[in-house]
């Protein structure tokens, strides 16, 4: 299974590719456009959120609210074309002039992409560098997420720092994290420290800085043996931490106890080993190692932390090189949110999303959805005999 996305901030549209999805998945684009909406969400967010609305379109793949095994065309619009089709117009008659960019911002991929491919007008790496793109890696990683639904697997997310401010949501059960993210406007469980943050973003806003934070992502109904331990590239939990590490502005990622672990004995780390009887077979009373050893999935629920920097775009510019000149000038602004880590959570989710569902297909690979559940069942079944 693997996918392609295509499009610029500015273009006209953003395009994803998905091919190996079985067939006879139900998927329709309101599902989609929920968790595109969700993405879009969250105080902090900039004056784009106002103007885009983001809806998915099926060009292909998809007949009659079901998959058809063939590769899905998935796109998403751009409701700001209009007053960019001649500036990024792919016609040499068009007005790219005006709005050229050749003051890099420091923390984004503006100097290192222009001297990369030898661009002159820093407009056609931020173009593309743009978190924008990942409104269609959301929109993969819902067909996913409804692959996963059908086997059980629920995927969720929860910001647990906002700059200086921590919530206290780690001991909270998949009930507890769904009712406590109810109506929470950072996605965050613990509404004491949810206002905290929200002042927090209030007087970044005010000052004309940014802030970043952590999110964790939480999967549950995963068994045992998903992932491999026998070639680096098919480890999950190395799959898995590239996923979110390809998020914009993610900066760290780290699985279970993380960081944590190395302040600690060994004897305090491990997870030790007990057998249930009456079907509940093999488990563990913590879960230090976040559900994965040695790269396989242990039947424990899958924990991953991310580290999301500040979004280094400011409306306080920050001093940079013009990159024709050579002089020295205040970094280019363009259109940015103070906080985003709400945003990167549900991102988060989208490519955790597509790397579990990914290994399952291993685990049990099939064309149609009928089939993939029968090998699924066929394995959940070995499990509690063994």
């Amino acid at each position: 299974m693997r996918y392609l996305t295509a499009g610029e901030s500015h273009g006209a549209v953003l395009t994803a590719i998905i091919e190996g999805m079985p067939a006879g998945l139900p998927l329709t684009g309101d599902y989609i456009n929920r968790q595109l909406a969700r993405r879009q969400g969250g105080y902090g967010r900039g004056a784009r959120m106002k103007i885009e609305s983001d809806t998915v379109r099926f060009l292909s793949g998809v007949r009659g609210g079901l998959t058809l095994g063939s590769p899905i065309t998935l796109q998403v619009e751009n409701k700001d074309w209009d007053n960019w089709s001649e500036i990024m117009s792919p016609e040499p008659d068009g007005r790219v002039e005006e709005r050229v960019v050749t003051r890099p911002r420091p923390g984004h991929a503006d100097l290192a992409g222009a001297l990369k491919y030898r661009h002159r007008d820093i407009r056609n790496v931020l173009e593309r560098s743009s978190a924008r793109e990942t409104a269609a890696r959301v929109a993969v990683g819902s067909v996913a997420r409804r692959l996963l639904e059908e086997l059980g697997i629920k995927i969720i997310g929860q910001v647990v720092r906002i700059g200086g401010t921590e919530a206290n949501a780690g001991s909270l059960n998949m009930e507890e994290l769904t009712a406590g993210l109810a109506g929470s406007q950072l996605q965050c469980a613990d509404p004491v420290a949810e206002q905290r943050m929200i002042a927090e973003i209030d007087r970044a806003r005010q000052a004309g800085d940014t802030l970043g934070g952590v999110f964790e992502i939480n999967c549950y109904g995963i068994p045992a043996g998903l992932g491999s331990y026998v070639q680096w590239d098919r480890k999950l939990d190395g799959r898995l931490a590239a996923a979110v590490m390809s998020i914009q502005a993610i900066k760290g990622v780290e699985i279970g106890l993380g960081f944590a672990a190395a302040e600690q004995a060994g004897s305090l780390v491990q997870d030790e080993i007990f057998y249930g009887q009456d079907g509940e077979g093999f488990y563990r009373r913590t879960n230090h190692a976040g559900g994965i050893e040695g790269g396989v999935t242990n039947g424990e629920v899958v924990v991953l932390r991310a580290a999301m920097k500040p979004i280094p775009t400011l409306y306080r510019p920050l001093k940079s090189v013009h990159i024709i000149t050579k002089e020295p000038v205040e970094a280019s602004i363009e259109r940015s949110d103070t906080c985003a880590v709400p945003a990167a959570c549900v991102i988060g989710e989208a490519v955790v999303a597509w790397e579990i569902a990914a290994a399952c297909l291993e685990k049990c690979g099939c064309d149609s959805l009928a089939e993939l559940k029968d090998n699924w069942n066929s394995y959940l079944l070995y499990l509690r005999q063994v």
